[in-house]
């Protein structure tokens, strides 16, 4: 019996110590505080996200862009103390990290995800340095999300139709000079193959995880796979909702600044 206690008091100050160390971090904002767990499965991320906040890199950088039912985003450094007409969100620190994808983690409401340059530029989705956003999203209908599900599938093989059609821009171009209709057709088949065949690995389908998530709090699911999402809102969820429903201009920019007062562990 005393073997057994000893061993159940090793036990709970293990989990104690354990709840000690998880990396938590809270934004002051005049609305209130927003509370953030920080994910361990994507340590990258979450380790320079600490390493800014311990440099007090936030601390008075605005969310310069908001989207009601979408999201909120911060981390330009070039948002501090910026004139009330400039267009924020090109700013960032000098280097990039590496996407951390994992599958368990997606864009329902309240997750913390890092903000990127597009797919053109980046096809390798690393993460700004410096930017991030929280999701605030909107709740699905069965109805609506399968709706969704099909446009993301949809804009997902017509960029890969793109993209292999522009492996074979040369041959397309040399049979319309030609103008040799019959060829063409074949080119276009042996594309449409290739796309169907590959496409396969890029299909968006949904966990029932994720469709719980976005039938019941929400979120925004054509987003997922697309950025690294590498913490979540435990507390302030209310907060969330008060700023983005703040007056924004004509490029998102809130019209009355949003500021972020600090970020501490």
């Amino acid at each position: 019996m005393n073997k057994f206690i000893g061993l159940l008091l090793i036990l709970v100050l293990a989990a104690s110590c354990k709840n000690e160390t998880e990396s938590i971090v809270k934004i002051t904002t005049e609305f209130g505080d927003i509370k953030i767990r920080l994910y361990d499965k994507t340590p990258k991320h979450r380790d320079n996200f600490l390493k800014l906040v311990d440099e007090k890199f936030y601390d008075g950088l605005l969310f310069h862009r908001v989207i009601n039912h979408f999201m909120i985003q911060g981390g330009d450094p070039t948002s501090k103390n910026a004139g009330p007409d400039v267009m924020l969100g090109e700013g960032d620190v000098d280097y990039r990290i590496e996407a951390e994808f994992v599958p368990e983690y997606f864009h329902k409401k309240g997750v913390l995800a890092a903000a990127r340059e597009g797919d053109d530029t980046n096809p390798e989705r690393k993460s700004s340095g410096a930017q991030f956003y929280i999701v605030q999203g909107k709740v699905y209908s069965p109805e609506q999300l399968e709706a969704t599900v099909k446009s993301i599938n949809e804009r997902r093989k017509m960029a890969l139709y793109g993209r292999l059609k522009n492996q074979y821009k040369d041959e397309f171009t040399r049979l319309q000079e030609a103008n040799d209709l019959e060829a063409l057709d074949e080119l276009s088949e042996k594309l449409t193959r290739e796309c169907d065949s590959l496409f396969v690995n890029e299909e968006f389908v949904l966990t029932e995880a994720q469709k719980q998530a976005y039938t019941t709090v929400g979120g925004t699911p054509h987003l997922d796979g697309q950025y690294t999402v590498f913490g979540e809102v435990i507390e302030g969820l209310d907060v969330l909702d008060k700023i983005a429903a703040v007056k924004t201009n004509s490029f998102d920019r809130p019209v009355k600044d949003v500021v972020i007062e600090k970020i501490r562990r």
